[in-house]
């Protein structure tokens, strides 16, 4: 891809946002869920936000499985239609599986939110440019792979609005950010079968185990 053709992809994501503040924007969110709305949080600083903006027995949070976000989300979202569900997901995670969009498209979940926070990095491994900081702009491909309700929020109160929207749609929709690089607030305690447990029991899942201590549960 020439130079030419990189400027323009950025042009068309830069030229109607600005960096927004990730968990500033998660509070704005979590706030809005009053309906038992199920939140799947991406590995990193998307589900560390998630979990200092409120633990909620609906949230699920990704630890070390990067890029299962939205699938995990589209399995609950299909098993659960009367439920909104949520998926929280960085730039680099849904990169790594853009292959989800199109199984989303081609599934069209009514009850499913996508939202993407860029940076253009992977932050907490060093900082290392993404895609997205050069020539892939999220939202473009989201529409190209069929969620025709694909859109950048400009700022905070777009955001609100699309958010709301999507609340009210009866079709998936992805909302794309770009956000700062600030540091997360705090980090999600690291106990997988307690994360897996309390959400399981807090979206009435069938088949859900006594959480259970034991130094296998550290990663």
């Amino acid at each position: 891809m020439t130079n030419s053709a990189n400027s323009a992809g950025r042009a068309t994501r830069e030229s109607n946002t600005r960096p927004l503040n990730r968990f500033e924007i998660t509070k704005r969110m979590v706030a809005k869920l009053t309906q038992g709305e199920a939140v799947i949080g991406g590995i990193g600083n998307t589900n560390f936000d998630l979990w200092c903006s409120g633990q909620r027995p609906e949230n699920f949070y990704m630890l070390g499985s990067m890029g299962l976000a939205i699938p995990i989300a589209l399995g609950v979202a299909l098993a659960q239609p009367s439920r909104k569900v949520i998926a929280l997901e960085g730039d680099g995670s849904l990169l790594m599986q853009l292959g989800c969009l199109s199984t989303v498209a081609i599934r069209a979940p009514r009850n499913l939110i996508i939202i993407v926070m860029d940076n253009g990095i992977y932050q907490i491994t060093g900082a290392q440019q993404t895609a997205t900081a050069a020539s892939v702009d999220l939202v473009a491909v989201a529409r190209a792979c069929g969620l025709a309700a694909s859109h950048w929020a400009a700022d905070e109160a777009d955001f609100d609005a699309l958010f709301d929207a999507a609340q009210e749609r009866a079709a998936p929709s992805l909302i794309a950010l770009r956000i700062d690089d600030q540091a997360a607030v705090g980090q999600t305690e690291r106990e997988p079968a307690r994360i897996r447990d309390q959400f399981m029991r807090g979206i009435g899942a069938k088949g859900n185990r006594p959480v259970t201590q034991s130094p296998s549960n550290k990663i």
